[in-house]
């Protein structure tokens, strides 16, 4: 199945992002007890697909060396500013994972929702770049659409085993388990929350 890539600019540019589907201020509570179970071995993190940019500020605060990339420059630089005005030390840049320009390595990747937007043909190269950023042992957090959740608008569905497929041989699956999204949508959409780790 095809999915229509929504125009991320004008998304941003259009829309208050407290009101986006995926706007969460605090912790992913499922990043966050990831990070206590699988900490990455350094501190240099990047959070792709930052959009808001509430992720990488929280991570920022809790130590890590974060950069977040996003496609869309209008996120980006609402992020930044959102950063400025919390006074949170890092730093945003505008990129596109499936030709990117970063060069890591990063110790930790998050991905709150960006992999799943991508078409079958695309995931290849996804899965490509995200492991030429990470070193031997660097993690990846990635949250996605579950196909436990009702309905086809929006994002691919992804049952278990079509991560751990995607992802081998580049990464080892340390965990996938069902959880929801927490944002502002409600009910909350269904979603795997995967620990994959670079081989």
């Amino acid at each position: 199945m095809s999915h229509e890539m929504p125009d991320w600019t004008t998304l941003y540019k259009e829309q208050r992002v407290e009101e986006l589907p995926w706007y969460h201020e605090a912790l992913d509570p499922d990043l966050e007890r990831a990070l206590d179970e699988w900490s990455p071995p350094g501190k240099v993190v990047l959070d792709l697909g930052t959009g808001p940019g509430t992720q990488a500020i929280e991570l920022a605060r809790r130590g890590f060396d974060v950069i977040g990339a996003d496609i869309s420059r209008a996120a980006v630089e609402q992020a930044a500013h959102r950063a400025a005005v919390e006074d949170a030390s890092l730093a945003f840049v505008q990129d596109d994972i499936l030709n990117t320009k970063l060069s890591g390595p990063f110790d930790a990747i998050l991905d709150r929702g960006c992999f799943h937007t991508f078409d079958e043909t695309d995931r290849a190269t996804y899965v490509r770049n995200v492991a030429g950023l990470l070193p031997r042992n660097g993690l990846l957090y990635l949250k996605c659409f579950s196909h436990e959740q009702p309905g086809d608008e929006g994002p691919y569905r992804f049952a278990p085993n079509e991560i751990a497929e995607i992802f081998d041989p580049e990464f080892e699956s340390l965990s996938i388990e069902a959880t929801v999204y927490h944002a502002v949508r409600r009910p909350m959409p269904q979603a795997l929350f995967c620990v994959l780790q670079r081989r």
